[in-house]
């Protein structure tokens, strides 16, 4: 399991890296870019997905539906507040390696 589907497992039931991949015809990969591009953009000033896709390239349409199948914007918002309260992807991952 990522740290992605550890996180999104907090948000919402539902969603993984890999059912979010499968359903919006991305890469997992591309997933996480664009999780990761949509937590940082929820807490900036302006259009949360537009921001977004503005940084990934990935199309906005598509970026909305993964805000659906996440849980909508206030699912988005703890997936952020978590990145954030952990100093951000890298502080998770550091965190984590501390049990690995």
């Amino acid at each position: 399991m990522s740290i992605f589907d550890t996180i999104l497992g907090q948000v919402s039931e539902s969603a993984s890296v890999q059912n979010l991949a499968a359903k919006v015809g991305l890469t997992p990969e591309q997933v996480e870019e664009a999780v990761t591009a949509l937590s940082q953009s929820h807490v900036q000033e302006g259009d949360t997905v537009s921001t977004a896709a503005d940084n990934t390239g990935l199309p906005a349409n598509t970026l909305n539906q993964i805000v659906g199948h996440i849980g909508g914007e206030e699912s988005l918002g703890k997936f952020a507040s978590i990145l954030n309260s952990e100093g951000g992807l890298s502080g998770v991952i550091g965190g984590l390696k501390k049990f690995l």
